[in-house]
């Protein structure tokens, strides 16, 4: 069955597969989650007893149109399981997130969990964060230009990231504004304790220390499963 699927498909399958009954599980935010999000519902459908939590809107949305059962966040202090995507995967499990502007809610459910499983295909792997995207800093819009000022005294290169449209500025569903940079030869642990210890800084892309598994879609084999 696996086999039909695409590469995005099977790694949601195969994250679906491990949720046991009267967990809660976070859902993640992006293409990849929302395969996560059909694949867990479709397990409820077969009676499966889950409750969810989701890391933004459209994940919400998404959940709520397939009738998985859902909580708000505020209602939390811990869950399961959490499952989604990368923008980049380094050998040590550091993570690039952030494109789709939920830094805040992700990494807290990442933070939150006692178990984090990445569902990304090959093209995600890199040697180092930043290689094939920049880093999104998001900021407080007041303090944008001073936080630039500083990551740029850092070595980095950016701007505003622009809106959808291409007639404004993104801004989060916080408010926030998010700085693009780009840093050469960035160090993700050092990079990721300097820019928590930035005033004006909200959070930002890089997730350290936090992924539990990586779920690797291969052409060759159904999931390649990464364990720390």
């Amino acid at each position: 069955m696996l086999t039909e699927l695409n590469a995005k498909q099977r790694v949601a399958q195969h994250a679906a597969d491990l949720i046991e009954d009267d967990m809660i599980v976070g859902l993640g935010t992006g293409s990849t989650a929302n395969y996560f999000i059909e694949a867990l519902a479709k397990r409820q459908e077969m009676g499966l007893r889950c409750t969810t939590v989701a890391s933004s809107v459209v994940s919400m949305i998404k959940a709520k149109s397939l009738g998985l059962r859902q909580m708000s966040m505020e209602h939390l202090e811990h869950i399961d399981v959490y499952v989604d995507g990368a923008d980049e995967v380094t050998d040590d499990k550091a993570l690039l997130k952030g494109r789709g502007s939920d830094l805040v809610r992700e990494k807290l459910l990442a933070r939150a969990c006692d178990e984090f499983y990445v569902l990304v295909d090959q093209s995600k792997l890199v040697t180092r964060i930043g290689e094939l995207y920049p880093i999104p800093v998001e900021v407080m819009p007041f303090a944008w230009q001073m936080v630039l000022r500083h990551l740029e005294e850092l070595g980095g290169e950016g701007q505003l990231r622009p809106n959808t449209a291409g007639d404004g500025l993104a801004v989060t569903s916080h408010g926030s504004l998010v700085l693009d940079m780009a840093f050469s030869n960035s160090d993700a642990l050092v990079l990721n304790t300097t820019l928590n210890a930035i005033p004006g800084v909200v959070e930002h892309g890089i997730f350290a220390n936090l992924a539990t598994a990586v779920f690797i879609a291969d052409e060759s084999v159904d999931v390649i499963e990464q364990r720390r």
